[in-house]
């Protein structure tokens, strides 16, 4: 992997002594390439604003709201590609509610994780505390690398990240040979779902936090979750296991089976999730999606290639993320001046993950980005560094 970068040169409050006007015709149409929240499609407001007086403050439990869970719950099965007999469930709070959850649900008595960032550790560290399960097992890797869950004849639960966002490592999604029958492998899909094919097969909970690639808010969970996971749930639901009703999956499972949660959902989250998966049926599904990100990502890394003072962070190509893409600059061009300067000019959000303190740039390319603008962008950032006189 690349060498570490400095650490004090990251801040965003760093501005040169003069601002940079960046000419108008190289900046993006759009310049949002947060990494989450991310762009939202002006279209998708639209859909919102137009059930403000008829959906917004209505009851949770009534036919329009469960009729709008429906239609998010289908459409996550058709363009995931949900197995038969696989269920999709949701549930208030994001992927770290769903961490919690899923050690009190799903984990019986011993986890086992692959760890190679902020996000993937962030589970790790809560079963691992747990007082009701044993310690549990974890592969390392350095942040940039990839680490992938090694056989295990002690875990019944094996969790990985489908996609770091702290770091911009991808990892494939298959059930790891070598472990026990029964061990469920449950895959944190945050920042990926929906950007790129998945053989749903090869897990038994893939879930995810739709502020990201389904340009939606936060607030809300999904997991598509196989029989195995389902019956798991319903084990260790009839176990006598202490679970606060907040996080337990088998409540979950009730309430999403009549198209709701336990309490009430952000309606416009559901609201921009669901014209979100429209759009993606109606462009071509899965495939389309994981292609237009792909254009995006691709460009960044040609870009950053190309370039004395630019070095893709992860090393491997055949593990850098799809979506969302770091980019490491040489100790000569101070990110914090960049992302500043970007700022000033609209463009926002491609600081590196804080944590990782690194001189990086951090891009998102979700399917709602134009690649036309992550094109734009480059250019941006060409242009700024030029003026910096790095």
């Amino acid at each position: 992997m690349p060498p570490a970068a400095p650490t004090s040169t990251t801040s965003t409050s760093a501005t040169p002594a003069t601002p940079i006007r960046i000419p108008e015709h190289l900046l993006p149409r759009d310049g949002r390439f947060g990494s989450g929240p991310s762009k939202v499609r002006p279209e998708q407001m639209a859909a919102l604003a137009a059930v403000g007086e008829t959906l917004m403050g209505t009851s949770h439990r009534q036919t329009p709201v469960r009729s709008l869970v429906r239609r998010v719950r289908e459409g996550v099965a058709d363009l995931l590609g949900a197995p038969e007999g696989y269920e999709v469930l949701l549930g208030n709070g994001g992927a770290t509610s769903f961490w919690d959850a899923a050690t009190f649900s799903l984990a019986r008595s011993r986890a086992h994780h692959a760890v190679n960032g902020e996000f993937s550790g962030k589970f790790y560290a809560g079963t691992n505390a747990a007082p009701f399960l044993e310690e549990s097992e974890v592969v390392r890797a350095e942040p940039g690398s990839l680490a992938l869950p090694a056989p295990s004849t002690a875990a019944d639960v094996v969790a990985w990240a489908h996609n770091e966002t702290s770091t911009g490592v991808a990892s494939p999604v298959v059930r790891p040979a070598g472990g026990t029958d029964d061990a469920l492998t449950l895959v944190d899909a945050t920042s990926i779902a929906g950007a790129t094919p998945v053989d749903l097969r090869e897990s038994d909970v893939y879930y995810f936090s739709p502020q990201k690639a389904f340009a939606s808010d936060g607030g809300l969970w999904l997991a598509v979750v196989s029989p195995a996971a389902l019956a798991r749930i319903e084990e260790i639901a009839a176990s006598g296991r202490w679970i606060p009703e907040s996080l337990a999956l088998s409540q979950a499972v009730t309430n999403s089976r009549l198209d709701q949660t336990l309490n009430t959902p952000a309606l416009a989250t559901l609201v921009l999730l669901a014209e979100q998966l429209d759009w993606f049926r109606d462009n071509g599904g899965i495939e389309w999606a994981a292609a237009r990100s792909r254009r995006s990502t691709d460009h960044l890394y040609a870009w950053a290639d190309a370039r004395e003072w630019a070095t893709p962070f992860v090393a491997d190509p055949a593990h850098r993320s799809p979506v969302v893409a770091t980019i490491d600059l040489a100790a000569s061009v101070p990110a914090g001046q960049v992302i500043s300067a970007l700022r000033e000019n609209g463009v926002l959000d491609v600081f590196p993950y804080r944590k990782l303190g690194r001189n990086q740039l951090r891009v998102a390319a979700f399917p709602a980005v134009d690649p036309a603008d992550v094109e734009a962008l480059t250019a941006c950032v060409d242009y700024v560094v030029e003026r910096l006189g790095a």
